[in-house]
């Protein structure tokens, strides 16, 4: 773990809240559908193949940075990996995304759930970590590694996708809490593993994405069905003897509750400013973010002043630059690099 790639990187040194030289930057899905190079991949590959295939999955998460100075690599893989293991048949399809076949509908189908450890289900997304982390070595830039939250992987477990209402799961958490204490903490002790797995295997920081908890759940559910697995995940996790970044989307409301479950680095979204989320968080925690994805796609005259206003009020350690959530496919290549170089010419820090 203290032999992965950028060490002393300014990315790593912002997780400890210590001086960097530059603000570091990293986009969410930065290896993905707007690079021209993915999008020729993706057309002789399935994604099941290129998640299958450790050299393709390397490749992938290696392209943006050889065009693209992010301070960061993410490796390639999908949220929804760890569910292939546990016993749940994962389709992909263009333009609508993952899809689970035969989503869970009983308690008992929960029971029946597998918890493999992640060297045997999740072989070639480790082996992939490897590949990147071992290309990684002397360029003095971190690999980061990623799980879902087990919230976001129940709602696609028991959804079979992604939803609006969340209907199937909320109605299973409701009606059934012991049947939901089961599954999350089945899914808990599949995460944990595969994120210090991924430390292992050469990931320098792990992030934990609940993509869908803020979007599905208030405080009070939040705090009840979600919170002390969210604890139990991030207590586990610091076994991978890595920073890790806690991430979720539309939790404005209740952010101080989502950073109580751990990780050293909060990652938040552009629902509320970066002024607001210090004074929530306080200076315990570096901060990630936190640009609207959306704005991206507007001419850079609009672009500057929120890249401004978010380094303006971002602490003056302990601040990396992000998206509030992943890069749009439709957004330009060329955007994103200047985002990236704008970034680093400023300072940033209060003012």
């Amino acid at each position: 773990m203290s032999s992965a790639p950028g060490a002393d990187s300014a990315l790593m040194r912002a997780c400890r809240r210590e001086a960097a030289p530059h603000t570091p930057i990293w986009l969410m899905r930065q290896a993905g559908r707007y690079l021209p190079e993915y999008r020729a991949i993706r057309e002789r590959h399935s994604m099941l193949t290129l998640l299958a295939t450790p050299e393709l999955a390397a490749e992938i998460t290696l392209q943006p940075l050889r065009r693209i100075d992010f301070d960061a690599a993410i490796i390639f893989s999908d949220l929804l990996q760890p569910l292939t293991g546990m016993g749940l048949e994962i389709s992909y399809e263009d333009g609508i995304g993952p899809h689970v076949d035969k989503p869970l509908s009983t308690p008992r189908d929960i029971d029946f759930l597998a918890v493999p450890p992640a060297a045997e289900s999740l072989g070639p997304t480790l082996r992939a970590i490897e590949i990147v982390a071992a290309d990684l070595v002397g360029g003095g830039k971190p690999l980061l590694g990623f799980a879902g939250a087990p919230f976001t992987l129940a709602t696609y477990a028991v959804e079979g996708g992604t939803s609006r209402a969340f209907t199937k799961t909320k109605t299973l958490m409701y009606s059934e809490p012991a049947a939901w204490d089961r599954l999350m903490t089945k899914l808990v002790t599949v995460l944990a593993d595969f994120l210090v797995a991924q430390a292992r295997a050469g990931a320098a920081a792990l992030q934990v994405f609940d993509s869908w908890v803020g979007v599905a759940l208030g405080k009070e559910d939040y705090i009840r069905y979600v919170q002390p697995y969210n604890r139990q995940l991030f207590t586990a996790a610091k076994a991978a003897g890595v920073p890790l970044i806690n991430f979720s989307t539309g939790t404005a409301a209740y952010i101080a509750e989502v950073a109580a479950c751990g990780g050293e680095v909060m990652s938040v979204d552009w629902r509320m400013p970066m002024e607001d989320y210090r004074q929530r968080l306080g200076e315990e925690k570096a901060i990630q973010g936190n640009l609207e994805p959306v704005a991206l796609l507007a001419p850079w005259r609009e672009i500057a002043p929120r890249v401004d206003a978010i380094l303006d009020s971002a602490p003056a350690v302990g601040h990396i630059f992000n998206l509030g959530h992943g890069i749009l496919p439709e957004t330009g290549v060329d955007t994103v690099a200047r985002l990236v170089d704008y970034v680093h010419a400023r300072k940033g820090g209060p003012r």
